[in-house]
């Protein structure tokens, strides 16, 4: 890993990062939950999981202990722990030069603020607050009643065309764009069985609700999609608590899932289910910066 002059360490070598990061990570799994689990698909599916421009990984350290960590997988945004301002403006500071194309930042509110604060100074960018998110964690499992008719089923691959479809309406109904192939994704998913459907008595598919492998005894449960004609009729409660309580009978320590707080019926379904509350995030976009200087000093060279 190659150091730098403000603790920041980066590296595109995900052994080397998890060698220096694994261990904090792994010590508080359920706020690490993003990390822990897109370096996990990262080692099953290659360095291009994400897309055709490697990843890169920071590790902050001071006094000999890991403090914080990023990850980025272009062209998606960074990923950042909780850290202070301080350590959010100088990992500002030393990305002005070696990120130009950075899209965006998530991380915890204030965490996120300072870094969005920081690279809005250093860089010229325009930095918009897009996204406001809330981790859950499954305390007491209660099935949501009633039940519809049918039953949950996991995910084969004569479903492939069906799971790719819904990944993309599902970004699309978030007002998002799809972060992979659909197909891909829906691939990814049918190898671990990481993605279920509630079924009608007829076997038409109904709802689904995705879960990714368990990465330091954490399983996090999503997407969870039902089409727009479906809605208000339970299928997202049912196939949720169906896969959530999978995850828990399979050994899982931690069930966890990610809400938009602008949608308080999936925030309500959420905690009727038994999810509660563990911590807020934050997600910006960066448009407009001055593409090759610093709005700083003037100074920054390209990449």
């Amino acid at each position: 890993m190659t150091s730098t002059a403000y603790a920041w360490q980066l590296t595109r070598d995900l052994d080397a990062f998890l060698a220096r990061a694994g261990d904090f990570l792994r010590a508080g799994p359920v706020r690490h939950t993003v990390p822990l689990t897109v370096t996990d698909a990262l080692g099953r599916r290659g360095m291009d999981g994400y897309g055709d421009e490697p990843p890169l990984f920071g590790v902050l350290e001071r006094d000999g202990a890991v403090r914080g960590t990023f990850f980025r997988t272009p062209p998606y945004r960074l990923n950042l722990t909780a850290v202070d301002e301080r350590d959010a403006d100088a990992l500002a500071a030393l990305l002005a030069d070696v990120d130009t194309a950075l899209p965006g930042a998530m991380a915890e509110p204030d965490t996120a603020g300072a870094f969005a604060e920081a690279w809005r100074r250093r860089t010229g960018a325009t930095a918009v607050r897009v996204r406001s998110e809330r981790l859950y964690r499954l305390v007491d499992l209660t099935a949501p009643g009633p039940v519809p008719a049918g039953r949950a089923r996991v995910a084969s691959g004569a479903d492939r065309e069906l799971l790719a479809r819904w990944y993309r309406d599902f970004a699309d109904a978030i007002g998002g764009s799809a972060q992979r192939d659909g197909g891909a994704w829906a691939d990814d998913r049918i190898s671990h069985g990481g993605v279920s459907l509630w079924e009608a008595p007829d076997g038409t598919p109904l709802a689904m609700a995705g879960a990714t492998p368990p990465v330091a005894g954490q399983v996090r449960v999503g997407p969870v999609y039902t089409p727009a004609s479906l809605r208000g009729r339970g299928y997202a409660g049912a196939v949720t608590a169906e896969v959530s309580r999978a995850a828990r009978a399979a050994g899982a320590q931690e069930v966890l899932l990610f809400a938009d707080l602008a949608d308080p019926t999936s925030t309500g379904l959420y905690r009727r289910i038994g999810y509660r509350p563990v911590a807020d995030f934050a997600a910006y976009d960066f448009t407009g910066a001055r593409e090759g200087g610093s709005a700083a000093d003037g100074s920054r060279g390209g990449r």
